[in-house]
């Protein structure tokens, strides 16, 4: 049995790692990388370390674009197995599949219209949305804890890793030669105590596991501080008379701010102000949402007991027009645009910020991760001038950063996590999807609660077990 690792490797996007095992090769996700845009088409559009004519399956942990965005790639190039994943993952990525073509083809022809004028080669799109659908018949839903036999002598059981809607811990039982090894795979693994969705469930112990590092050196804000946080970033917007410019992923961070935004209308914590949720995916994404009440905690379950809809509620728009969404730059007084994408790297959220930033009195709100080299971290990162669509623009808007929304455990988390396991058994542990000052801090507190064997691998890196 081999593992190599292709994506997330000392990096936080692209999540991707080929398992060979039973003369089967399989990925664990299919991620899309992120970072410099040219860098990102060149590692998107080749796969450098297999063909994917030789692939069998995928086991995709989750919706989001950095570990299912190319999929469609992948069955481009001639990958025809089953893609495996919770019902609620496979219903998220009919929509974040369609909407990321979109996106690729928006991209190049913006992009070649400059290329054309200069008698430059032009691009082709990654993928379109006729080769999106194409992956998407291929997926098979599985529910959690069910254990399916997917290839001789490999079983698969999808736990709960609370991080979206249908995310998972991915447990496989691999029989090899008469040797049985338990594998466990993290995905992006949630906080516990969040609203919506359930805590991170422990999986089986393992003699293997492959564990996102994401924030493996940090430690977020309670998340019970979230809802009291906000309040004030609201009544500072609204002594301002300014708006409120939240970045934010369209599936979990929007759905999971929009309840949170409703608890405090409706506590009377402030008073109400106009808020636009504006992106057609987060649309879809909450429909889907609606749909899969069975992954909710105890806490929205009771919600929805005594509220008919907690994403949906009085001065609530949902945006989906391009015409409506150019609209928003003409209203004034203090409202709150929720737009994707979180990292501020494509979208509409783009021109609300060119539209937005350069007013003092407007706050820009950052409730989520953003990776090296995009826009969000820059806007983070408090640079005095950023680009936009190539133009140049002044950061005087107020930045205001809340981790507690982070859907990514911190580093206390993740070691509580990692402690459950028994530590004679796992005979080592492999860092992914975190860059590597944090998991080198991750790596040094693994060692402390007693867990030797570690190692932080780079993309193509080989472990042969």
């Amino acid at each position: 049995m081999k593992i190599q690792f292709i994506g997330a490797a000392k990096t936080v996007t692209g999540s991707m790692h080929l398992i060979s095992a039973n003369s089967k090769k399989f990925l664990l996700d299919c991620g899309l990388y992120q970072g410099k845009r040219k860098e990102a088409y060149e590692t998107n559009k080749n796969f450098e370390f297999f063909d994917p004519k030789d692939i069998d399956f995928v086991i995709l942990s989750h919706a989001h674009i950095d570990h299912a965005g190319n999929l469609p790639s992948l069955v481009k190039k001639g990958f025809r197995g089953n893609i495996y994943s919770t019902f609620a993952t496979r219903d998220l990525a009919n929509y974040m599949l369609k909407d990321s073509a979109h996106v690729q083809v928006k991209d190049v022809e913006y992009v070649n219209k400059k290329r054309k004028k200069k008698g430059q080669n032009l691009f082709e799109p990654l993928y379109t949305e006729e080769d999106a659908q194409a992956a998407l018949d291929q997926f098979v839903g599985i529910n959690y804890h069910r254990q399916h036999e997917i290839a001789p002598g490999i079983k698969l059981i999808f736990y709960d890793a609370g991080h979206i809607l249908g995310s998972s811990i991915i447990f496989l039982t691999i029989n090899e030669n008469g040797r049985v090894i338990n594998l466990g795979f993290s995905g992006d693994l949630g906080r516990p105590n969040l609203p919506i969705l359930r805590d991170p469930e422990k999986i089986p112990d393992v003699d293997y596991f492959i564990c996102e590092s994401t924030y493996g050196g940090r430690t977020h804000e309670n998340p019970k501080d979230s809802e009291a946080r906000l309040t004030q970033v609201l009544k500072k917007a609204i002594e301002r008379k300014g708006k409120i410019i939240i970045p934010a992923f369209s599936v979990g961070r929007t759905q999971e701010l929009v309840y949170t935004i409703h608890r405090i209308f409706e506590s009377n914590a402030c008073e109400r102000i106009p808020v636009y949720v504006d992106s057609p995916l987060s649309v879809n994404a909450t429909e889907v949402f609606r749909m899969h009440t069975e992954c909710f905690d105890y806490e929205i379950s009771q919600f929805l007991l005594k509220h008919e809809d907690p994403f949906g509620f009085n001065r609530l728009k949902y945006i989906t027009t391009v015409e409506d969404s150019k609209h928003l730059n003409e209203i004034h007084g203090p409202h709150i645009i929720i737009s994707s994408s979180g990292m501020c790297e494509a979208g509409r959220i783009q021109h609300h910020l060119a539209n937005n930033i350069e007013n003092p009195n407007n706050i820009i709100l950052m409730v989520g991760y953003s990776a090296e080299n995009t826009l969000g971290r820059k806007i983070i990162d408090k640079e005095k001038k950023v680009k936009i669509f190539g133009d140049e623009y002044n950061l005087r808007a107020e930045v205001i950063t809340m981790d507690s929304f982070s859907a990514h455990a911190d580093g206390n988390e993740l070691i509580n996590y990692c402690n459950q396991f028994d530590k004679s058994r796992l005979n080592k542990m492999f860092l992914v999807h975190g860059e590597y000052d944090q998991q080198q801090i991750f790596n040094e507190r693994l060692h402390a609660i007693g867990i030797q064997n570690i190692y932080i691998p780079q993309k193509g890196d080989i472990f042969e077990i």
